[in-house]
C-alpha cells in the first residue's frame, strides 16, 4: 500500500511527532492553518470516517483520547476544533482516517 500517512505512522517518512503510542500518532501539519495544527492519525489504515464500524471504532474513539491528552498539555483550554474530511469532495487529500486539531485563532461557522 502506499499510503502517505501509513508511512508516517510507521517511520518510513519522517514528521515532527508530538505523540505517539501502539494505536495511534500525533504529528504537526506541515501546511499550518492556525498557530496549533497537528493531525492524530490511527496506525492502523482506515480509508475515512466513512469506514468507522463495530470492529474499528475503538481506533477512533483512541484518537479522540489522544486529541484530549495533547489539548491539556498545549493549554488549549479556550478551545480548539477538530475536523476530519471525508471523501474527495469534502477535501480528503489522504486517504487515511486522520483528524486535524486547530487552535489559537478565531475560527467562524459554517466552516469554509
Amino acid at each position: 500500500m502506499d499510503c502517505l500517512f501509513c508511512k508516517i505512522a510507521s517511520g518510513e517518512i519522517p514528521s515532527e511527532k508530538l505523540y505517539e503510542d501502539e494505536i495511534a500518532v500525533a504529528f504537526k501539519d506541515i501546511n499550518p492553518t492556525a498557530p496549533v495544527h497537528f493531525l492524530v492519525i490511527p496506525k492502523r489504515h482506515i480509508e475515512s470516517c466513512a469506514e468507522i464500524n463495530a470492529e474499528n471504532s475503538s481506533v477512533a474513539g483512541h484518537c479522540f483520547e489522544v486529541i484530549a491528552r495533547l489539548a491539556k498539555e498545549l493549554k488549549l483550554e479556550k478551545g480548539f476544533r477538530v475536523v476530519s474530511n471525508t471523501g474527495e469532495q469534502a477535501g480528503q487529500s489522504v486517504p487515511h482516517l486522520h483528524f486535524h486539531v486547530l487552535a489559537n485563532r478565531e475560527f467562524g461557522w459554517p466552516a469554509g
